[in-house]
């Protein structure tokens, strides 16, 4: 069974963001119901105190509602939640209107007075709050904000005909509504940049992919597009020569099976500079990428000396351990050890980033890596170690590696 460390670490960081944010602002629900509506009713009996607690975990609840909505609206999963937001606009207005007609009309004592005073403050405040969360347009965020102190300005003055008291309320209603209409604007604008640098990092990967192939593209036209328009001009020729009956036209056609032949080892020879990788340069690129990323990586082990298909298999493992770390983990520290112990070549990879990384090698990256490995009697072995640590460790047997363990630090 996974438990609740699993299940949060198996999120990636936007999604830790996410989840962080829409329970931040369902917190803001249970707040309104532990600190107020229950203690209410100590402070003004349990008929009306009962009553406001009544409409106070209403609002609460259509708050917490409207935070769901609104977060999957900004994340682009459903349309805006027009209907909910005016909903939770009427609830919040009633319910503070309410708690200020019970300042004003209700029983007397400072007790019913606090807890409808606050019932007001936080109904207020925590409204405002979850409404600009569906609102886009900071005039709209300034607009709901002054309104709300405007309609409290408007409310007292009614009820208690007191000029002074509708500014300092309103005012009161205008500074808490925006600290908290503050905090959930930037709430909203840390989740959209979160994601933002997510795409970006991913489009980052995209790109690298289709530069290399790019460059695969430019290396086999300028190998074959010369080749191929000779071939095609000798074959031209060697056909006008045949019809004439000109022996020089098979002179010309053995060209074109030289031209063709050549071609074919110049193909093979981009192929395998495209396929062999140099162990020195991926892990110096490795690192620098990791870094680029925020993750802390270091770099053990030599790669001088190696045969070059050893170089080539373990520099391909680099490569892709790379790129998991980057696409699937939310590792912040990688280690990269490379040493030469008992006749076998070992390539450790190791970070604390084991979330959506896959385990047991079934990706097909992994299982590319094991082809690799295979071909130079090497064996591949990746799976969690300890408390979220995923490691990764290539073996590849060296004739000629000493007997004793060599690491030097690079």
């Amino acid at each position: 069974m996974r438990g609740p460390g699993t299940w949060w670490r198996g999120k990636s960081t936007p999604a830790k963001v996410e989840t962080y944010t829409r329970w931040s602002f369902h917190f803001f629900a249970v707040m309104e119901v532990v600190t107020v509506a229950v203690p209410v009713i100590g402070e003004a009996g349990i008929e009306l105190g009962g009553w406001l607690m009544l409409m106070v975990c209403a609002h609460g609840t259509v708050s917490a509602l409207v935070a769901s909505r609104a977060v999957d609206w900004i994340r682009g999963r459903r349309e805006q939640p027009v209907r909910l937001l005016c909903t939770l606009v009427a609830v919040t207005a009633a319910v503070a209107t309410t708690a200020l007609a019970v300042v004003e009309y209700g029983p007397q004592g400072e007790g019913v007075d606090s807890a409808a005073g606050s019932v007001f403050s936080v109904v207020t405040f925590f409204g405002v709050a979850n409404i600009v969360l569906g609102l886009r347009g900071r005039r709209r965020v300034y607009a709901v904000v002054a309104g709300f102190a405007a309609g409290t300005a408007l409310v007292v003055l009614v009820l208690s005909g007191s000029a002074l008291a509708a500014l300092v309320i309103a005012l009161i209603v205008l500074l808490g509504s925006g600290f908290l209409a503050f905090i959930a604007v930037f709430s909203v604008w840390l989740l959209k940049a979160v994601y933002e640098l997510d795409e970006a990092r991913e489009t980052r990967a995209r790109l690298a992919v289709a530069e290399e192939r790019l460059r695969f593209g430019r290396d086999l036209h300028d190998v074959m597009g010369r080749n191929l328009a000779v071939i095609a001009l000798k074959s031209e020729l060697a056909v006008q020569l045949a019809r004439r009956g000109r022996p020089e036209a098979v002179e010309q056609m053995i060209e074109v099976q030289r031209i063709a032949q050549e071609s074919q080892r110049e193909v093979r020879d981009v192929v395998r500079g495209y396929r062999e990788a140099d162990l020195r340069v991926e892990l110096t690129g490795a690192q620098g990428v990791l870094a680029a990323a925020g993750i802390e990586c270091e770099v053990s082990g030599e790669a001088t000396g190696l045969p070059g298909e050893v170089q080539s298999a373990l520099a391909w493992v680099v490569r892709e351990a790379t790129t998991n770390v980057l696409r699937h983990g939310d590792a912040g520290r990688c280690a990269v050890g490379l040493r030469v112990t008992e006749g076998r070549v070992v390539l450790t990879v190791e970070n604390d980033g084991a979330a959506g990384i896959p385990d047991g090698g079934g990706g097909s990256g992994l299982a590319g890596l094991r082809e690799r490995l295979a071909a130079v009697d090497g064996t591949l072995e990746v799976g969690l170690v300890g408390e979220g640590v995923f490691r990764l460790v290539a073996q590849v047997p060296w004739a000629g590696a000493a007997a004793d363990v060599r690491e030097v630090a690079v």
